[in-house]
């Protein structure tokens, strides 16, 4: 089914992980894709793997910490494709560690791709979705906006944010037929995933592996996601049938807030 066909989407973050399989999965559903990363080798294989799937794809190189970044690359959409159907904001990295020894530059910098990096891709959204009269925003926020751990107060705190602004940008830009959800997403098996697992697992005196089993024991199905599942999520939340849900948080976690 291409429940998305001549619709464009705009996804950052779509070198890898969740970010490489909503690409792929809205391009398999008939969407015209803008993967926007840093990483420009697995960002052309994103959009190498869309344009597979039969429909008009291209890999921008974006750093979503420069506001003029973004604009260029949703210049170079509009200028493409002429509209934006959804927007997923997917962009993000991982850093932890005690809070009395969180440097202000590590601060600063996840602030500026998880948090800020949101920001300006849905403000840039918003007007393109505003005249068209239609349109989904996606912001890919974490589990750990609605709970977490020690060494993650940076971490938290920005995907913390991730949900405030979506909630507000749902109120403003409901109007105009703009929905605006989170996902908070739990432990995916990703890259940042095992990097994660391989820093993380020696302060608790665990291997890689072992600290990804006790996370995946944490939830009621005890595994952890896989990057379709999310991306599967990701759709629903772009197509018709959620065109009266907006301004949720949807907790996309295995049953881990269960424990």
């Amino acid at each position: 089914m291409r429940r998305f066909a001549e619709q464009v989407l705009v996804i950052t973050g779509s070198a890898t992980g969740i970010g490489a399989a909503t690409a792929r999965r809205f391009a398999a559903e008939g969407a015209n894709v803008a993967c926007l990363d840093i990483n420009e080798a697995d960002n052309d294989a994103t959009a190498a793997a869309a344009r597979a799937e039969g429909v008009e794809a291209m890999a921008l190189r974006c750093d979503v910490r420069s506001s003029d970044d973004q604009q260029a690359a949703f210049d170079r959409v509009m200028e493409a494709w002429g509209r934006i159907d959804v927007l997923v904001a997917c962009a993000g990295v991982y850093v932890g560690g005690p809070l009395p020894e969180i440097p202000l530059d590590r601060w600063e910098d996840i602030v500026a791709v998880n948090l800020t990096g949101v920001l300006v891709s849905n403000s840039l959204a918003a007007p393109v979705m505003t005249a068209q009269g239609r349109g989904s925003i996606i912001n890919i926020a974490s589990m750990a906006a609605k709970t977490s751990w020690p060494f993650s107060a940076e971490y938290s705190g920005t995907k913390s944010g991730v949900v405030g602004i979506t909630r507000s940008a749902a109120m403003e830009l409901g109007p105009h037929g703009i929905t605006v959800n989170a996902v908070c997403a739990g432990n995916t098996l990703t890259e940042m995933v095992r990097k994660v697992a391989g820093e993380i697992g020696p302060t608790v005196g665990m291997t890689a592996e072992e600290w990804l089993d006790m996370r995946a024991n944490d939830t009621a199905v005890k595994r952890l996601a896989r990057p379709e599942e999310i991306a599967g999520v990701v759709t629903f939340l772009a197509s018709d049938d959620a065109r009266y849900l907006t301004g949720q948080a949807i907790e996309v976690d295995g049953g881990l807030i269960l424990s």
